[in-house]
């Protein structure tokens, strides 16, 4: 069901000095800051030659980075993506399975304007998993 890894987040508590040090100390390529206010977050992307690193930054202060944050002060590793062909139809296996998909269970639209779910990390041992749409 699932594809290829579509991106790996860090939760970071300066997002300008984190996208500096990609850029200049690994020689990345760096997009530009985009907030996501549906998501509580500003996200900047690393392209890489296999995947990204999606840098995700509170937007507000209901973010849900911020509770991150305050537990992991020098950020960490957020959540990996992996990329679906069909969200509805994984989320219907996930639940069947007895996986817990968070929110409302429906798809938001990510910061790629594509449908987005997230699964609960203790269904996946320890680690939040978010579906994309591809």
């Amino acid at each position: 069901m699932i594809g290829r890894l579509n991106h790996v987040a860090i939760a970071v508590p300066d997002l300008t000095a984190a996208a500096e040090q990609y850029r200049t100390a690994l020689g990345a390529k760096v997009g530009a800051p985009q907030d996501e206010p549906d998501h509580g977050v500003t996200v900047i992307f690393i392209e890489l030659p296999n995947t990204k690193i999606e840098l995700l930054y509170p937007l507000g202060e209901n973010s849900p980075i911020n509770g991150f944050l305050e537990k992991n002060p020098a950020g960490g590793i957020h959540h990996i993506c992996y990329e679906v062909d069909d969200i509805l139809a994984a989320r219907d296996q996930l639940l069947k399975t007895g996986a817990r998909v968070l929110g409302t269970g429906e798809p938001k639209i990510g910061a790629h304007g594509k449908p987005v779910l997230f699964l609960h990390p203790k269904d996946f041992n320890g680690c939040l998993v978010e579906l994309e749409q591809v």
